[in-house]
């Protein structure tokens, strides 16, 4: 089959062939040596994967999956992510205006003092952040490239894989001297579609910390006013209660991590891990292909969005997630906890922290992210149980014994804790225990004098079960995990 760029030069390199067979296919070409009929419609890729089909969008689409084949750059392009966002968000963005700012800046005041009232939790020392839609993109997007990269990675090596096993003779050498193009395109079509879920999710957040991990850097609060508004819009409750009661979350949530400076790696560290072992499974994606019917993209989307070539979870993604889950639910619950007790002065404080709820229970802004990006719910099944053991601590012990035991991961509540808060209170000497378990009465003990001293080394059993003064206890998801 002849082409128009003389594919048949034999100076061309695997790249040139690979990248003449990339532009065909995107052109909608034939391409020799697959099979006839094979060629790839625009408008069906682009709803394929998630994206805006019209001319523009398009135009935008396959200039930035060229840029992505002349890149001699391993690295993936997170600005491709940056302006698909913020071309999706800024339509439907309404800047600031100063009456909003003066209005924010009043109850954000007040938040910070009926916060203080329920928490021994220092203030923050930056004023939180009033932001438009893509102002939220841009503080956010480091943070969200950072969760990402390891499944791009992931999915561009599975590209290179399936090529490689499924190229006839002609094209295996262009495929093998091409890998770096494949894994650059690969990349560049996932920070595409990063780019339009975070740009989607800008038009749903109230708050930095609305998702439950800070996602934006130095532990900074941020409020979205224009989503709160949105959010408030049909509740028939007073919006100016429905913006304290949400900066008083934002705070909590801000107030939290500032004070536990290891909590922000500990839960990025959970989910890159958990991250970092998805795969594609090529036989599923087999199976898909043989009743894969090229002109329904929907079925395809369903398929991509959905997960349906991600196989079972491994058993260090297991541990990953169940880590993240019980994180997630301490501090929701925590934040729920600390928030009522804040709020207690707002006549409709109740029926606000209920629509919070169901929010949540719905999946909320962070569902569809997450589960679009790395197949992985965010939706702490075990926050009820989490909330009731934060109040059981706070009716036995204050404010101060509860907010203590965020001055080190090894002192927080376990799994068990969460389920049994009997078991939390013995350990913190709240109510008397029956064990008769000596060695555990030393470590009940220690643990006692750790929140009462926190000059005290802190021991940390490693992961055989031992003592060891390494920080990370041989849990390679805690990383560098600065103590405290």
């Amino acid at each position: 089959m002849a082409h128009d760029n003389n594919s048949g030069d034999e100076n061309n390199t695997p790249d040139d062939e690979f990248q003449r067979i990339l532009r065909d296919l995107l052109a909608g070409k034939p391409v020799e040596g697959l099979p006839e009929g094979f060629t790839i419609d625009p408008t069906q890729f682009a709803n394929a994967a998630g994206l805006p089909t019209d001319p523009a969008a398009l135009a935008n689409l396959f200039s930035t999956l060229q840029r992505a084949m002349n890149s001699t750059d391993d690295s993936i392009d997170w600005s491709l992510s940056t302006e698909n966002a913020k071309t999706l968000a800024r339509p439907q963005t309404l800047e600031v205006s100063a009456a909003d700012r003066d209005v924010f800046d009043r109850e954000l005041q007040v938040a910070a003092l009926w916060l203080s009232e329920a928490t021994d939790i220092t203030e923050l020392s930056e004023t939180p952040k009033l932001l438009t839609r893509t102002e939220w993109i841009s503080r956010t997007m480091p943070t969200w490239s950072q969760l990402a990269e390891p499944v791009a990675l992931s999915i561009s090596q599975a590209l290179t894989d399936a090529m490689r096993e499924h190229a006839s003779e002609e094209m295996l050498g262009a495929v093998n001297g091409a890998s770096r193009l494949i894994r650059n395109v690969g990349g560049a079509l996932f920070a595409t579609q990063l780019g339009q879920v975070i740009g989607q999710l800008s038009q749903e957040v109230v708050s930095g910390g609305d998702i439950g991990i800070p996602l934006i850097e130095h532990d900074t609060a941020a409020l979205v006013p224009q989503n709160i508004t949105a959010f408030g819009t049909g509740l028939d409750i007073p919006l100016d209660q429905v913006r304290l009661y949400l900066a008083v979350r934002e705070l909590a949530h801000a107030r939290l991590f500032r004070n536990a400076k290891w909590l922000r790696l500990h839960l990025i560290s959970a989910i890159t891990d958990y991250a970092r072992g998805i795969h594609i499974d090529m036989s599923r994606l087999e199976n898909f292909a043989n009743d894969f019917d090229p002109t329904n993209s929907t079925e395809l989307r369903q398929a991509l969005t959905t997960g349906a070539f991600i196989p079972p979870k491994t058993e260090a993604q297991i541990s990953a997630h169940s880590r993240l889950d019980s994180m997630l639910a301490l501090i929701e619950g925590w934040v729920d906890v600390v928030t009522a007790e804040a709020t207690k002065r707002l006549p409709k404080a109740d029926a606000i922290a209920e629509m919070v709820r169901r929010r949540r229970a719905t999946g909320g802004p962070a569902e569809s992210a997450f589960s679009t990006l790395v197949g992985l719910e965010l939706r702490p099944r075990r926050l009820r149980e989490a909330a009731t053991m934060w109040t059981r601590v706070s009716e036995a012990g204050g404010a101060e014994a509860r907010d203590n035991l965020w001055a080190h991961p090894d002192i927080l509540p376990t799994s068990d804790e969460i389920d049994t808060p009997e078991l939390l209170l013995q350990r913190l000497g709240l109510i008397t225990g029956g064990t008769t378990d000596e060695s555990l009465s030393d470590i009940d003990q220690a643990i006692a004098a750790l929140l009462s001293d926190t000059s005290i080394e802190r021991p940390v059993e490693d992961t055989h079960g031992g003592i060891t003064d390494d920080p990370t206890g041989g849990d390679p998801s805690v990383g560098n995990t600065p103590t405290v």
